[in-house]
């Protein structure tokens, strides 16, 4: 048990059963009376947001979440499948948990997935990937007084607003926080 005034970004607890990851924290102390503490926290198990408020010198359980760096192999439609770097099991998980991050997995790419009694709960793309493209805008030289971009397609489906500059068969590298173009390799 932790007091939650110990509560911070990305810490893990257990509050009603259910599993919270804090995103936000805010203390807040009046003139008279107990401080309060305000946590925006996800579920784990939902992927649902919502904002807490404790009392100080309330106390919540913590969890220890084990972490592991996996490796994507590949979708069978699904089920997404892995392996394990140091134990090689391959877990596999629902392709609907990833969302539309599937779009930056492509083979051998390295990833970290949190589990808990051996359920797993989340996972952690690397900052960037880089993926060929596969399809591209054909590019018009005109006036170019701006930043002018155009769609591409990448290998894994993913779209993406690239400089007129880069074509079919380039590699680029993409932000996979924010999904925009970094850079071409």
């Amino acid at each position: 048990m932790i007091d939650v005034n110990e509560l911070r970004r990305g810490v893990t607890f257990t509050h009603g059963g259910d599993l919270y990851r804090v995103l936000e924290y805010s203390h807040h102390k009046p003139g008279r009376g107990k401080a309060t503490i305000r946590v925006q926290v996800r579920n784990l198990r939902t992927g649902a947001t919502r904002e807490m408020t404790f009392n100080s010198g309330d106390r919540v359980q913590d969890v220890r979440l084990e972490t592991r760096v996996v490796e994507y192999l590949y979708s069978d439609g699904e089920f997404l499948h892995f392996m394990d770097v140091e134990t090689y099991e391959q877990p596999q998980i629902r392709a609907d948990v990833f969302g539309d991050d599937v779009l930056y997995l492509t083979p051998n790419l390295q990833i970290k997935l949190s589990s808990y009694e051996g359920e797993i709960i989340d996972y952690e793309l690397p900052t960037t990937v880089e993926q060929e493209i596969v399809e591209a805008e054909m590019a018009v030289a005109g006036d170019t007084a701006t930043n002018v971009t155009k769609q591409a397609v990448t290998e894994t489906g993913l779209k993406v607003q690239v400089p007129l500059f880069v074509n079919v068969g380039d590699t680029i590298r993409i932000d996979t926080r924010t999904g925009e173009y970094i850079t071409r390799v």
